[in-house]
């Protein structure tokens, strides 16, 4: 007997008149999935009334049904949201916990519902719809993660911190200039995220069990009713295509992986030995032995998160990899580690815009830095190359000079002119100019660069963008 066939029935499971003994206890709990998919209940009642509303269309059902079919859908939509619900294991899953239910409020209306598609096709729309949601709300949350940045950034446009490569003082950079690289980050996050949403905004419904169906369906009016720009157009590929939920993964892996990154500045500048900011409390947590701590937990926590998601996407990867088509009972295992992810990119997210915000920066000790590392090498190295010295003449006569600061236990603008001197004729007392942390900045004015005002530049257009 059919999927359909049976489902029209009424038998308990859609599949169940093929079988001579019912399903044993042991494999009801490890096959079932209501349990976590019945989070998709919306969305499967969404689609099952794009359904109905179809196939009234089409006249594959009366228009009575339809009336009863949505009058059972939107009691059974309030019994959810109400936690009245009840789910049942014996059920499998939310499509057939909720015909079940539509079956016995409207009866035989409730039965004709699943004429024209299989639980293959409709669990594939359901996720589509699910996650097209959650995208929705991941690129709000990285806009507003985008606008927290650069209001700290406008804040700091010209504190000077040190730019670190190998973790080594480098060159002077403000503040400001710091967090709008992951502005930037965030902004390709986005882009991602968006681009997904094309490849994810395709209609499966239709493609039936796995071969179409031979009632006289309209898949495009279903798709414009539930918002989809498209239709997928081969019946196999649609029942058994998962690329899109491991597309949404990988760009949500790069996401964490950038609150990650940021995660383990924030650790490494909060702590005493390096003090360039401080988190609000609300973010932190204490020791049960050392009363002195305050401990970084959330950034710690999506630093750990990282990892979760990153394990997801090689999972779906792996569930993917070895299936013939169609559709296989493997794919029920894309959906803890998708929901997942999403949840845990979501939370992520909101969690850390709300801790920018509460960031206290602590200028003095960033300024302090630089002072460290002779931050200005490069700046004294250009000054040389502007008045004709070749670039590595320029960097030997600057190493010495670095050299002689370190032998003397000061910074590059503490040598006396003399001894610059010593290091190039082509040194003039205006040295000190490019020597200064503000003569570093200012020079890099260009698009991209450090200088406060390309910073403020920078931000703007930031915000331009995200309104």
């Amino acid at each position: 007997m059919t999927e359909q066939s049976n489902a029209e029935s009424g038998d308990a499971k859609a599949w169940s008149g093929r079988f001579n003994e019912p399903v044993s206890d042991l494999v009801k709990r490890f096959t079932a999935s209501v349990f976590f998919d019945c989070r998709m209940a919306e969305q499967d009642i969404r689609g099952s009334l794009a359904h109905a509303k179809m196939l009234a269309k089409q006249n594959i059902i009366g228009a009575q049904d339809l009336a009863d079919i949505e009058r059972g859908m939107a009691q059974i939509l309030e019994e959810i949201a109400a936690g009245k619900f009840e789910w049942s294991l014996d059920l499998e899953d939310v499509h057939l916990n909720i015909e079940k239910r539509l079956t016995t409020l409207v009866g035989d209306a409730g039965k004709r519902l699943h004429t024209g598609r299989s639980r293959n096709d409709q669990v594939a729309t359901d996720i589509r719809l699910w996650l097209r949601d959650a995208v929705d709300q991941a690129i709000e949350l990285l806009g507003s993660f985008q606008r927290a940045l650069c209001d700290l950034a406008e804040q700091h446009a010209d504190t000077p911190m040190p730019g670190f490569t190998h973790l080594q003082v480098a060159q002077p950079v403000t503040f400001g200039h710091h967090l709008m690289a992951y502005v930037e980050m965030a902004r390709r996050d986005a882009e991602r995220l968006v681009d997904a949403r094309r490849r994810i905004n395709r209609l499966p419904l239709g493609a039936s069990a796995l071969a179409g169906t031979s009632y006289p369906i309209d898949r495009e009016f279903v798709a414009q009713e539930l918002g989809f720009e498209a239709v997928c157009e081969n019946s196999l590929d649609a029942v058994s295509d998962r690329d899109f939920a491991i597309e949404f993964t990988a760009a949500a892996a790069l996401v964490m992986t950038h609150l990650s990154r940021l995660s383990e500045e924030l650790i490494l500048w909060m702590s005493p030995r390096v003090g360039f900011i401080d988190l609000a409390d609300r973010f932190c947590t204490g020791s049960s032995i050392m009363p002195q701590k305050k401990n970084p937990d959330v950034p710690e926590l999506v630093r750990g998160k990282t990892g979760r998601v990153n394990g997801h996407l090689v999972g779906l990867l792996t569930l993917m990899k070895g299936q013939p088509l169609a559709y296989n009972k493997d794919n029920q295992e894309d959906k803890e580690p998708l929901f997942d992810t999403a949840d845990t990119l979501i939370d992520s997210l909101r969690i850390f815009t709300d801790m920018v915000s509460g960031i206290r920066v602590k200028a003095d000790a960033m300024r302090d830095a630089l002072k460290q590392g002779f931050a200005t090498a490069t700046e004294l190295a250009d000054y040389l190359v502007k008045r004709g010295l070749p670039f590595r003449d320029a960097h030997e006569a600057v190493a010495r000079a670095v050299r002689e600061a370190e032998t003397r236990g000061c910074d590059l603008p503490d040598l006396p002119l003399e001894m610059l001197r010593s290091f190039s004729e082509l040194v003039a007392e205006d040295v000190y100019q490019v020597l200064t942390v503000e003569g570093a900045l200012a020079g890099r004015n260009h698009i991209g660069g450090t200088a406060p005002a390309q910073v403020r530049a920078a931000i703007a257009r930031a915000r331009a963008r995200l309104a």
